[in-house]
């Protein structure tokens, strides 16, 4: 265990494998599917939510509550850490960054909440770069401020097949004037300024993921990146966008994921999304 730990919570969609090498804590995230409600990761799967959403039953998420975050806190603090940076979700989008100030008052070590404006892999690739610096020794502070860079200077594009369950769960934000459209147009939208928001709209599927290819390469430039392409329940289509995108970004490292349970119940299945962050300088 080092000195500064890293804590997030699950709609980072880190790999398992990721979190365990660097030693991370993931704090799940709800999912109400009717009455019942499961942790992200651990009792639900997205898999799972697009068949829900097909068989058209409610699906709602709700924030950790503080005392998660304590819990956690608690046991990194007795394994001999000294401080923790524990980076979260938009405020704009949960209150899970509520949940962890709250609980960061009470913590026994001191706790930097990072509010990351961003989601999915934004959030993941960015606890990513605030681990390489705890691993070299960093503070909290610099730690912190890697999180805080890195998630700014991400692009998180993604395409929707419907705009209806983003409107369902209150995400939809400006996007909701082509509600009426939806039909004859394929929206791609972006994360800015920790909300979800419109950037193109165009007419079919296959000309969505041109556009999202076109953007990630464009976003990418000449500097060394890290990608993701997300999707829910469309892997066919995530795969063909992240082999094309191999191609034309033959220096960063392109990854291929499902989004988890809690993004699954905003965005419906078919959802495709590219993630774009900058690797950190050494």
């Amino acid at each position: 265990m080092g000195s500064v730990a890293i804590v997030t919570d699950s709609t980072a969609n880190l790999p398992g494998s990721t979190v365990d090498y660097w030693n991370m804590r993931v704090v799940p995230v709800q999912v109400i599917v009717g009455n019942e409600v499961y942790d992200e990761g651990n009792e639900i799967s997205a898999d799972r939510v697009a068949e829900v959403m097909r068989n058209r039953m409610a699906v709602t998420t709700s924030r950790p509550s503080p005392a998660r975050f304590q819990a956690v806190y608690e046991d990194l603090a007795q394994s001999g850490c000294e401080a923790i940076v524990s980076a979260h979700l938009s405020s704009d989008l949960s209150g899970t960054y509520d949940a962890a100030r709250l609980a960061a008052a009470e913590s026994p070590v001191p706790v930097t909440v990072v509010d990351s404006r961003t989601i999915s892999m934004g959030l993941g690739f960015a606890c990513v770069a605030g681990a390489r610096v705890a691993a070299r020794g960093g503070d909290a502070a610099e730690v912190a401020l890697a999180v805080s860079e890195t998630a700014a200077n991400s692009h998180v594009l993604f395409y929707v097949n419907s705009l209806e369950y983003l409107r369902r769960g209150g995400r939809i934000g400006a996007a909701e004037r082509w509600i009426g459209q939806a039909l004859a147009v394929k929206p791609i939208l972006h994360v800015a300024d920790g909300r979800v928001q419109p950037l193109e709209k165009v007419r079919t599927a296959g000309r969505a993921m041109g556009r999202l290819e076109d953007l990630a390469a464009e976003y990418s430039g000449e500097l060394p990146c890290n990608v993701a392409v997300m999707h829910l329940d469309a892997r066919d289509r995530a795969e063909g966008l992240a082999n094309r995108l191999r191609q034309r970004l033959p220096e960063d490292d392109v990854i291929v994921g499902e989004v988890g349970a809690v993004i699954a119940s905003h965005v419906g299945p078919g959802m495709v999304a590219v993630v774009v962050a900058p690797v950190p300088e050494p």
